[in-house]
């Protein structure tokens, strides 16, 4: 059985036991529940939402709160004109581990 959610604006497929890096989440506790489910497969139904499927819940297990990612390098400059930018950006991520997809 796998999912399709949607978590801070972005799409992840998702099976019990996966765990994901999503965009840093600003929530308390341990545990969060996503609803906004968009499809789910078992082995014998597909079921799509339009735009989400109402009874279907995720739980997941917060792993560490903030991580951050690999490092960007933005540099920007104009040939001849000594004009030199060089700026640098990590991503803020939120390790999350799937417990399990809740069909009501």
């Amino acid at each position: 059985m796998y999912a399709i959610v949607e978590i801070a604006g972005k799409q992840y497929k998702v099976q019990e036991g996966s765990i994901l890096n999503v965009d840093k989440l600003n929530v308390d506790g341990n545990e969060v529940v996503f609803d906004k489910i968009l499809l789910v497969a078992t082995e014998n139904e597909i079921k799509v939402g339009k735009p989400t499927i109402d009874n279907v819940k995720i739980k997941a297990q917060i792993l560490d709160k903030e991580i951050k990612g690999k490092k960007i390098v933005v540099f920007k400059w104009k040939r001849r004109k000594g004009y030199r930018r060089k700026k640098g950006h990590r991503q803020k991520y939120t390790k999350i581990k799937i417990l399990n997809i809740e069909m009501q």
